[in-house]
């Protein structure tokens, strides 16, 4: 029963998911979904340890409702540039 209800609540963006950013390598990872910000709170440490074993950096854990499209997020991979973007010089050919 837990875990239908989790679904729902991930489905209509109300569960509650730990937002972990690394500065190395620079990634944002979120472990849930949670049905309560105090479930998710007291799971935090444990990826934090993880994440500090892999040799990653933390520089931010936040608790947070999300919903999250992917569970990790790569910025030195490009993921967050905006490929549908010109650029801003007239006239040259790309």
């Amino acid at each position: 029963m837990k875990e239908f209800t989790t679904n729902l609540f991930q489905f209509f963006g109300l569960a509650w998911w730990v937002e972990i950013i690394t500065e190395n390598p620079r990634c944002t990872y979120y472990f849930g979904p949670f049905l309560s910000a105090n479930e998710a709170a007291e799971t935090k440490s444990g990826y934090v340890e993880d994440l500090e074993e892999e040799g990653a950096k933390i520089s931010q854990v936040v608790v947070k409702r999300c919903k999250p499209s992917k569970l990790t997020i790569e910025e030195n991979l490009g993921e967050w540039i905006d490929r549908k973007t010109t650029p801003a010089l007239s006239g040259q050919p790309l």
